[in-house]
């Protein structure tokens, strides 16, 4: 399954794709995979859907590098958040706890202009939030 648009006039692409024994989430705003990085979660941990927010990633998710890095310390931070997010989603609308397989996420972000502060956290903040509407709505269809 596969939704783009536009988010802060960046064109996104999110694809799901359920596998066997993995489930891929590509994001990219720039034609390719990008970094790669999966996540994992014991199958006893249960995962609430809320109805107006979007699930609370739990403490006991995993997350582990497969390919690429982040260039800076604050990329880092950014690519575990969305990594933790996109994959509490994907359980979230999994009903069988012994399907929860793990999720890889490849995220390939457009990176900001040099921009003030305040204007680059709100950037971020709405690219954050659109891809997880983005991600919630394939979910939810799958």
């Amino acid at each position: 399954m596969q939704l783009s648009q536009q988010l802060d006039g960046v064109p996104t692409d999110v694809i799901i794709q359920h596998f066997a024994d993995r489930i891929l989430v590509l994001v990219t705003q720039l034609g390719k995979v990008g970094t790669l990085i999966q996540a994992t979660l014991p199958t006893s941990t249960q995962i609430r859907l809320p109805q107006d927010t979007f699930p609370e990633p739990p403490p006991a998710i995993q997350l582990t590098t497969l390919m690429g890095g982040a260039p800076s310390e604050h990329t880092a931070i950014l690519h575990s958040l969305y990594v933790s997010q996109i994959a509490t989603i994907v359980w979230a609308h999994t009903p069988d706890l012994a399907d929860r397989r793990p999720v890889i996420v490849g995220l390939a972000l457009k990176k900001a202009a040099e921009t003030e502060e305040a204007k680059l956290r709100e950037m971020e903040r709405n690219t954050f939030t659109g891809v997880m509407r983005i991600v919630s709505v394939l979910s939810e269809s799958s």
